[in-house]
């Protein structure tokens, strides 16, 4: 099983190849660049230093947001290519679960915040479950666009250690560390943004269940209007 991922939801590019449980090849890069001038020359470069033959990818695994409109937007439209050009699946993998599952086999709490703008974060809270031989990711609270007090207030009520992690962190720090009742702590560096390599691990998983979508039937998810859709709205123009 070969998956190949994207993700392209936040201020990290990202892209990863996975060969059954080994992680081929990973690239990562937040800087000054747009992700439509890094995303694909990515894939390029992982492609070429790994001899790939893109006919031998078997999915195409992507964070399917919520996230930037223009990241989900550009990290769409690549999945979405790539899978009707090799004619294979994509499995879709909410952002926030994908954040999660950098924090493998946590025991307590894990909750990714992403900085939505308008006083608000993408959120939800997860934890893992032993399984036998691994861990599988269960979620606690589904992801949604809510005010930083009130994921608070659901995590202060669950009462048990929390790990955040994600963009949202050096913005709403300070505010975390005002309402938080309960143990917590943050991810360390190499774990606190987006990877390709867990949107291609989770992806594994949810590809051998069956959890694939055709190409052309993938539309990001959004959770909430785009600024533009929402000054229309305002305008009553829609």
């Amino acid at each position: 099983m070969r998956i190949l991922a994207l993700d392209s939801s936040g201020l990290v590019a990202s892209v990863a190849l996975m060969e059954d449980d080994v992680m081929i090849a990973e690239y990562n890069i937040q800087y000054k660049k747009t992700h439509s001038q890094t995303l694909l020359p990515m894939m390029d470069e992982i492609k070429k230093m790994v001899d790939l033959d893109l006919a031998a990818v078997d999915a195409v695994a992507l964070a399917a947001g919520p996230g930037s409109f223009t990241g989900l937007r550009i990290g769409s439209a690549t999945a979405k290519g790539l899978g009707q050009a090799l004619n294979i699946p994509l499995v879709e993998v909410p952002t926030l679960e994908g954040l999660a599952y950098n924090m493998y086999g946590f025991q307590g709490y894990i909750c990714p915040i992403m900085d939505a703008r308008r006083g608000q974060v993408y959120t939800g809270v997860y934890e893992f479950e032993k399984m036998q031989d691994r861990y599988m990711l269960r979620t606690v609270k589904e992801q949604c666009a809510v005010p930083i007090e009130e994921i608070a207030e659901i995590l202060n009520d669950l009462e048990n250690e929390v790990i955040f992690l994600g963009d949202g962190v050096p913005v709403f720090k300070e505010r975390l560390q005002e309402l938080m009742k309960v143990p917590y702590r943050f991810a360390p560096a190499h774990m606190n943004r987006q990877r390709a390599a867990s949107v291609a691990a989770l992806g594994g998983v949810y590809y051998r269940s069956g959890k694939t979508v055709p190409a052309a039937g993938h539309v990001p998810i959004y959770l909430r209007l785009s600024q533009a859709e929402r000054e229309r709205k305002e305008k009553g123009l829609c």
